[in-house]
């Protein structure tokens, strides 16, 4: 069982331990309410850029070489990530180096310099790495059906920005992004794995404090209702990428809810058993990769089918897709195959919690954006409880005309009418 011991700092910020018998490892993790969609339309980027910059130094590790050779010195993985919800920043150690990884990263993250030289040499890395972005098809059909499904909603922009954005951000946009998004009111600290050598003499608390106190920010923009719109970047490829979205109609602040979701996307296409597997795989040969993927953000869940296949075959692999969501809409899943989804879930969630970083990245979303409780345990007891009529009720919500379609490849619009 894990022990959860939470206490609120100085500057606002809360403060999770998370203990985890077992582990060798320990990770430390911090994040914020600033990801792309609480971005402002001519700021989208800035919070990806941002997660680029503080890496370049603080006071103590001053430049880069510091930063990395510091966490290389200690055996650590070093990270961060950005994405539509939050951005987070990330170490995991071996436990006797807790308390020097959380020197290290309270230190660039929470007092970046965000030099200005540094900013115009990163900025042509990242205008880079969105240019490598649209070489990839697979990312390309992201972009398209998150646009699809959002339209000019921050959740239908790229969390990387646009190439244009990149070439005008100054300092002073950066650091004004970070003074009204990274207020500790809507963030949290995490320590999560092997706590013995994290003493609980305030010596955490104090190099967290390092952590500007911040204003609460403005709430981010509600999710729209689901679009319907059907976009497609033609290539002259043999290959294509298609994307689908639904809007289940399910309560996204209900965690049995989320949970029952979950078990309908596993049987659906979250496993080599799944309905999409066995069928637009296995039986029909349409695609080399299907499957579906349940997301949820702070106010609109979404369910969303991919597969990457030959692009004569697209038509009729979207065309079966959508059925096999009509027959689960009309007619319900079978017992056994959610008996059998249900276990698949609740497994790979025990095998994914033995890695300390994972159940610190889910406490960071349960407590970010669902203000919700972390315990990793209840997390799994939350899948093993959601039962047959829950998934039923959510195969009911999710209407199979009501879809969002992105595809690149050789292909027209109305292909997938």
């Amino acid at each position: 069982m894990a022990q959860i011991i939470q206490e609120e700092l100085a500057n606002g910020l809360p403060l999770y331990r998370v203990g985890l018998p077992g582990t060798r490892a320990t990770t430390i993790l911090v994040a914020f309410d600033a990801g792309a969609r609480s971005e402002r339309p001519e700021e989208n980027g800035a919070a990806h850029f941002l997660e680029h910059l503080v890496f370049k130094g603080g006071q103590l590790f001053d430049d880069y070489r510091k930063v990395n050779e510091t966490a290389e010195r200690m055996g650590a993985s070093l990270n961060a990530y950005t994405s539509h919800d939050l951005v987070a920043f990330h170490i995991t150690c071996r436990a006797e180096r807790a308390l020097e990884a959380l020197d290290l990263l309270t230190d660039f993250v929470g007092r970046p310099k965000i030099d200005a030289e540094e900013l115009d040499r990163e900025r042509g890395v990242v205008i880079q790495e969105i240019n490598r972005s649209f070489d990839q098809p697979s990312t390309v059909a992201e972009y398209l059906i998150d646009r699809a499904a959002f339209g000019d909603h921050p959740l239908g922009r790229p969390v990387l920005g646009p190439e244009e954005h990149l070439k005008t951000f100054t300092r002073e946009t950066i650091v004004g992004f970070r003074e009204r998004r990274w207020a500790g009111a809507n963030g949290g600290a995490f320590i999560v794995g092997n706590l013995d050598h994290v003493p609980a003499d305030g010596a955490a608390a104090e190099l967290l404090n390092r952590f500007p106190t911040l204003s609460a920010p403005e709430d981010f923009e509600p999710a729209p209702t689901l679009k319907t719109e059907r976009l497609v970047e033609q290539r002259d490829t043999n290959q294509s990428h298609l994307r689908m979205m639904y809007s289940p109609q399910i309560d996204v602040t209900d965690p049995a809810q989320r949970a029952a979701l979950t078990i309908y996307s596993t049987l659906l296409g979250g496993s080599m058993g799944s309905r999409l597997f066995d069928e637009i795989r296995e039986q029909r040969g349409l695609c080399y990769s299907v499957y579906s993927v349940d997301h949820a953000f702070a106010d609109a869940p979404i369910l969303q089918l991919g597969s990457g296949l030959d692009s004569s075959k697209a038509v009729e692999a979207f065309t079966r897709m959508r059925e096999i969501v009509g027959e689960l809409h009309a007619d319900g899943p079978k017992e056994e195959e959610v008996e059998r989804a249900r276990a698949y879930a609740a497994g790979r969630r025990v095998l994914a919690f033995e890695n300390t970083n994972a159940v610190a990245r889910y406490a960071a979303n349960q407590r970010i954006v669902f203000d919700e409780e972390i315990d990793p345990d209840h997390a799994i007891e939350a899948l093993d409880a959601v039962t047959f009529a829950q998934v039923r009720e959510v195969a009911a919500s999710i209407d199979p005309e009501r879809l969002a379609v992105g595809v690149v490849g050789p292909h027209e619009t109305a292909e997938f009418a």
